[in-house]
């Protein structure tokens, strides 16, 4: 499995960012993602104060360098760049190397 770690730096975000980044997360960008082919699935991550990240899993290489590179072309002009402020740190492929899902099992859900 291939994927993609996207990261914000949240130090100089203005104040009430990470409730701004969960509202999108959950009212657009989940629906964006739910779905899309060539992705095995997403998750977002935040430290509040620190950063926030879209992790990806794609299918194939393909799938993920043809997002890579549309990604990366807009990074600055992103959703997440628009609300944080400034564009990513960190644009990172990587291998998956397995995923378990333990005995909760799998929630796909923008907020719990």
């Amino acid at each position: 499995m291939k994927g993609l770690t996207v990261r914000w730096s949240l130090a100089d975000a203005p104040e009430g960012v990470e409730q701004e980044l969960a509202s999108y997360v959950e009212g657009t960008s989940h629906a964006k993602f739910t779905g899309m082919a060539g992705l095995r699935f997403k998750t977002w991550r935040m430290r509040p104060g620190e950063w926030f990240e879209g992790c990806y899993v794609f299918a194939t290489d393909e799938a993920r360098a043809e997002f890579q590179q549309g990604f990366t072309a807009g990074a600055a002009d992103a959703p997440g760049s628009k609300i944080v402020g400034s564009a990513p740190i960190l644009i990172e492929e990587c291998d998956v190397v397995a995923v378990a899902e333990g005995w909760e099992g799998f929630r796909a859900e923008a907020r719990s």
